[in-house]
């Protein structure tokens, strides 16, 4: 790997140990959020220059996807370098200018780190296919011969998570038909060995890299799926649980109890910093298992997806945040709490389609039908997105938020194949569209070729509609999501208290109520009609009150 020479910086003076516990946390995916040279393409520097609008919002940390060298096979996660800045995105004194400037505004840093997989780019897997078989070099990876008579079918039948198989033959040096490899993913996302010490150490050198460098935590994606059981004989894919299914760590290659091993040592390095690194883990697994994927001698945090997955229902919603506190209180880690990243559509629209479970639900058939069946009500959608946003907000632990949910932004459905990116779509015809709809470069301006994101189009074609959800629009309208977003932002930041809450019995059990130790009271009405609101001083409510009720689908808190 490529290791430029570093220029480290000094992190934030205010050592805060404990600052992720109940922080505001918003996600960059940096090819769409500014795009400072106008090459279409978001980078680094737009990031730097759009600092004072995330000071403005109110967030404590940043999240930033990949931004690493890459073939953009799979939105930037296949990784050609660890320890570099994709070119197209700028250069490591850019990062540097970045942390600084996030820092001096008192915004963290979290990165990601994409440790299952590399892209088929990198140094080591251009080094294994250039290696003969039983090579060191292939031991980095996951390499087995094919079955049939001459190794042409492949190891099993197992499925890439994108579609299709998950294992490709490669052609030797000598130009012959030889191995298989593992993608869990895309073909351009070989599997690493994670049993292979280089690999573990090299993770290692990676993450102390990024940590000198100023940044303050880690996103860990696909968490669950670092070590396998590949054993003989393979089991069928059809006999095999889904990955948030098992329960006992059995999985061949989900959610295996020896990933811990792993992250036990990588606490152990972030344990060596002063405030410690942080970590959040992406693990899809079952509600049993998340716990300890958030074990303070593990990462210490893992993402729940509960309320992403859940239905817009009073009874769902409380009876996941129940069992989620529930869970912290036991491991001792704050729950996470997210409705919208970039591998789901957005929640406005999610909100605004008839109930169904899943990350997608009923808009997996909204999105195949080109956004009209079913029908679409946006305006109940963002109402219903602006409440669930407003409830998440109050709740003890950390709120992660995607770019754009501020402005309210709807999934964009209208995106020709032709400009399509997502390899979901490619290798699924007919079957999926992929996730590109919720990557839209950010509309800045209502006006211009790409509304202000910058100087020519964007990597994604925007829609006409965006122009009315635009930051510069929403600066100069009373009652925006972009102002509820940072006037609900300004007032968490002043009422968080001890990571608790108490439910308060509503006659009507579509009325959600609960009150945080210093007297915070969140009320958030999925009921029909108004409701009555209790005593006390309204600071927000995400919609007007109505001659002094809570009208349906709105959250208002109250001191």
């Amino acid at each position: 790997m490529t290791i430029p020479s570093q220029t480290l910086v000094t992190a934030h003076p205010v050592q805060d140990a404990t600052w992720w516990r109940q922080a505001a946390v918003y996600q960059i995916y940096p090819r769409s959020f500014s795009d400072s040279n106008g090459d279409g393409l978001g980078d680094i520097r737009g990031i730097t220059a759009k600092v004072p609008y995330l000071q403005r919002l109110g967030i404590d940390a940043v999240w930033l996807s990949p931004f690493y060298p890459s073939a953009l096979a799979d939105g930037g996660y296949d990784v050609d370098d660890y320890r570099n800045v994709d070119r197209r995105l700028g250069t490591l004194d850019d990062f540097d200018e970045m942390v600084s400037a996030l820092h001096d505004a008192g915004i963290k840093l979290i990165v990601d780190i994409v440790p299952n997989h590399s892209s088929n780019r990198h140094a080591w897997f251009r080094e294994a296919l250039a290696s003969p078989k039983g090579s060191a070099a292939r031991e980095r990876y996951i390499f087995r011969d094919g079955k049939g008579t001459n190794g042409e079918l492949p190891p099993s039948d197992w499925e890439s998570v994108f579609g299709g198989p998950a294992w490709d033959r490669v052609t030797e040096p000598d130009g012959t038909s030889g191995q298989w490899y593992l993608h869990l993913f895309a073909t351009e996302q070989p599997d690493f060995n994670w049993e292979n010490p280089e690999v573990r150490q090299d993770f290692l050198k990676t993450l102390r890299f990024w940590s000198d460098r100023g940044v303050d935590g880690f996103r860990i994606d696909v968490a669950h799926a670092l070590m396998k059981d590949l054993r003989e004989p393979l089991p069928a894919w059809a006999d095999m649980p889904a990955e948030d299914e098992t329960t006992d760590g059995t999985h061949p290659f989900w959610d295996r109890d020896e990933v811990h091993e792993i992250y036990a040592g990588w606490r152990a390095l972030f344990n060596e910093y002063d405030p410690p690194r942080t970590a959040v883990a992406e693990a899809w697994v079952h509600a049993d298992r998340r716990g300890r994927y958030a074990r303070a001698e593990g990462l210490g945090q893992a993402f729940n997806f509960d309320l992403l997955q859940s239905a817009y229902d009073a009874g769902q919603f409380r009876e996941i945040i129940t069992r989620n506190l529930a869970e912290s209180e036991v491991t001792g880690a704050p729950s996470t709490w997210v409705f919208s990243n970039h591998d789901v559509v957005r929640h406005a629209t999610r909100y605004g389609l008839p109930k169904g479970p899943g990350r997608n639900g009923p808009a997996h058939a909204w999105l195949m039908s080109g956004g009209t069946e079913p029908v679409l009500d946006r305006e109940l959608g963002t109402r219903r997105a602006r409440a669930a946003s407003l409830l998440m907000l109050a709740l003890p632990g950390s709120s992660y938020l995607y770019q754009g949910e501020e402005l309210g932004l709807h999934e964009v459905v209208e995106i020709p194949d032709t400009d399509r990116q997502d390899p979901t779509f490619f290798r699924n015809p007919g079957s999926e569209i992929g996730r590109d709809g919720c990557r839209v470069p950010l509309p800045w301006t209502a006006e211009g070729v790409a509304l202000g994101f910058g100087a020519t189009a964007a990597h994604l074609p925007q829609p006409a509609w965006f122009s009315s959800y635009a930051v510069a629009v929403q600066e100069e309208q009373d009652g925006s999501t972009l102002g509820l977003y940072r006037e609900a932002l300004a007032l968490r930041r002043s009422l968080q208290s001890d990571e608790q809450l108490k439910w308060v019995d509503e006659p009507n059990a579509q009325v959600l109520h609960f009150v945080r130790p210093n007297g915070w009271h969140s009320v958030t009405n999925f009921a029909p009609e108004p409701v009555p609101l209790p005593a006390g001083t309204v600071l927000i409510s995400s919609s007007p009150l109505a001659e002094g009720k809570l009208p349906a689908d709105t959250t208002a808190w109250i001191i």
